[in-house]
């Protein structure tokens, strides 16, 4: 959701004290601005705490890097959407500890957000292309600099046949709501012995419905591994659902649909009618 001119110009001021598990505003507000304000940290999960001592709406959370985050982008992450979560830092080395990047390496990044992954991926020589849906977000990675390539896109609209080669890595944070669409789409941008990894939510290992079914029968074929991430995982960045990590490594004849794959079918297809 937007976040008002109004809200952002209190929230940016340098008056405003954003720290710890709190958001402090030490000045007065007319009562219409502070009632929009009240909503919006509300919604995020603070709390006002009118203690002498306090006086600061208190979050759950660490709250000052998913704040910087979301002013970056003039948005947040309603409690009613299944959308835009940022990777919490310890996901993101969990992450990066799993991908084994190597100087000049090539990296993927799916639903990149505001470069929590990219950023760091690319602080240990990793070469990152990624891809955002949100036009603000896009903007804000490209002026990060920390892409080689960003691009303003729609993740499953994107053909991987449209690249000459797969990525060794593809490391992601989809959206929860559809992150299985997601992550069998990724395949087809890895290479034949790149390595995937993703966060997913718990409803992968749990949900009866065929292509989540499908989806776990693949990964087992593939002898990938979902690691449950602990509870509060992705509290600091505004919710509560539980999460685990998938790390699978592609194999040239494996059953990953990678990037290799596909561009052999052609030349697969048309042998078989010669034949």
């Amino acid at each position: 959701m937007h976040i008002p001119s109004g809200i952002y110009d209190v929230l940016t001021d340098p008056r405003t004290v954003i720290t710890g598990d709190r958001v402090q505003i030490p000045f007065e507000l007319d009562r219409a601005l502070y009632e929009r304000l009240n909503n919006m940290l509300r919604e995020l999960g603070g709390r006002w705490d009118g203690r002498n001592a306090v006086r600061a709406h208190v979050f759950p959370f660490p709250v000052e890097e998913f704040m910087r985050a979301c002013l970056a982008t003039r948005e947040f992450p309603s409690r009613y959407e299944q959308g835009w979560y940022p990777t919490p830092p310890r996901i993101v080395h969990d992450i990066l500890e799993h991908a084994g990047i190597r100087e000049g390496m090539s990296v993927l990044e799916p639903s990149a957000g505001t470069g929590s992954i990219v950023g760091p991926a690319a602080g240990r020589g990793a070469v990152v292309d990624c891809v955002e849906i949100d036009q603000r977000r896009a903007h804000v990675l490209r002026e990060q600099g920390a892409a080689r390539h960003v691009e303003h896109a729609d993740f499953l609209d994107l053909d991987p046949l449209d690249l000459p080669n797969g990525y060794r890595r593809v490391l992601m944070n989809p959206p929860f709501s559809t992150a299985v669409r997601h992550v069998t789409h990724a395949f087809g941008f890895l290479d034949d012995d790149g390595t995937l990894i993703a966060v997913m939510p718990e409803t992968v290992l749990l949900s009866g419905d065929r292509a989540t079914i499908e989806f776990r029968e693949l990964i087992a074929l593939a002898e990938g591994v979902f690691t449950p991430l602990p509870d509060e995982s992705f509290v600091p960045s505004g919710t509560r659902v539980r999460t685990v990590l998938l790390v699978v490594d592609a194999e040239r004849g494996g059953p990953l649909a990678t990037h290799g794959w596909l561009q052999r079918q052609p030349r697969q297809l048309d042998l078989f009618a010669l034949g």
